[in-house]
């Protein structure tokens, strides 16, 4: 189970299979999160999230009409979103290094993999709840920092193209 009390948290399911929308809102609810929303793809999540403030976001990258990546995108966007710092948990069962790369790139807090088990999905959300990474703003990208561990700069010039860190709030 989680170290943290999820109970007021408000989930939103963006998957358009059903049996897993179903399957992960029974986990959802079993861990005692009650408030939670499911949407079938991208658009209907963007529409959800413009009512329903929601702590954290669960997607599927291959879905009919707006996909997860590109609801990821329009979760970033700062100047549109509802929510630009939701986190994110992509889950999917394509584990090409490139396509991790692009949610990456795009804006995604973290991954799971179908299967899903409920273990690797508990895990994944204890980890972006509990360790968030700061959000970094840099030309071409707004999103959490992508690198794992920060490595430390050793030089002026590098200090100054370092991007801006971002503390949501």
């Amino acid at each position: 189970m989680l170290s943290i009390d999820v109970s007021g948290l408000k989930v939103l399911i963006i998957e358009d299979n059903l049996h897993f929308r179903t399957f992960l809102k029974s986990l959802l609810e079993a861990l005692g999160i009650c408030d939670v929303r499911e949407a079938r793809d991208g658009q209907e999540a963007m529409d959800i999230l413009a009512e329903f403030p929601a702590d954290l976001a669960t997607l599927d990258q291959k879905m009919a009409g707006v996909s997860g990546l590109e609801f990821v995108a329009m979760v970033r966007d700062e100047a549109t979103s509802p929510a630009p710092f939701l986190p994110i948990i992509m889950m999917t069962g394509d584990t090409d290094d490139a396509l991790l790369k692009r949610a990456s790139d795009a804006g995604v807090n973290d991954f799971v993999t179908k299967p899903v088990s409920a273990t690797s999905f508990l895990v994944r959300i204890q980890s972006v709840l509990e360790n968030p990474r700061p959000f970094v703003r840099s030309e071409g990208y707004f999103g959490p920092e992508r690198r794992l561990k920060h490595v430390a700069f050793d030089g002026a010039e590098q200090r100054i193209k370092q991007a801006s860190l971002i503390t949501p709030s």
